[in-house]
């Protein structure tokens, strides 16, 4: 049986490297099926930081880089996005459910997660959207409230909304930990079905 492959997205002044360390405690308890593919936002290779900037300048940079590496790079089944690396993985999901053929992922995983108010991304948003989706916020979070992460799980149809009680950090607790691998062990089964 092939592994599961899931895309990891940063988030805002992150990396691949520094997500990987962040996502260490919660990845412990994937299991073996699971394979973890990182990458930086394009902009880091210029100096930059960040997937986009204020009023979601470099949006379409992003979402171009993001549809070519998505169509063409090693295929993944999911995509996991922490931050703001969340919130393009939300946009992501909208533009795949509104592409044709759609992008080539199954599910998406939120960690404190936000969603988009601009209005260049209102028609992608039309509808709720039908990808399988876990939606992780923090009580505590003072940089995306959860009312924020909360407005990015309603985008979907059927959410799996988790909390925990701290803040803005990828929680490594087996109540967030177990939630998740039993998503991803019912999303194997339905790829390789």
């Amino acid at each position: 049986m092939r592994k599961l492959r899931m895309l990891c997205l940063h988030g805002y002044h992150g990396s691949a490297a520094m997500l990987r360390r962040q996502i260490a405690p919660l990845a412990g308890d994937f299991g073996p099926g699971v394979e973890l593919v990182f990458v930086d936002a394009p902009s880091l290779a210029r100096g930059d930081f960040g997937w986009w900037h204020n009023g979601f300048r470099g949006w379409e940079d992003t979402r171009d880089w993001a549809v070519e590496l998505l169509s063409t790079g090693p295929g993944v089944d999911g995509v996991f996005g922490f931050s703001q690396g969340a919130a393009l993985t939300g946009l992501l999901a909208a533009v795949r459910e509104n592409s044709s053929p759609p992008l080539p992922f199954d599910f998406a995983i939120m960690i404190g997660g936000f969603t988009s108010p601009a209005p260049q991304h209102a028609q992608l948003f039309g509808s709720k959207l039908a990808l399988p989706s876990v939606h992780v916020m923090g009580r505590s979070d003072t940089i995306v409230p959860m009312r924020d992460s909360l407005a990015l799980a309603d985008r979907f149809a059927d959410p799996l909304v988790l909390e925990h009680r701290g803040g803005h950090v990828i929680p490594g607790e087996s109540a967030i930990a177990v939630p998740i691998a039993a998503f991803l062990a019912d999303r194997a089964r339905q790829l390789q079905g």
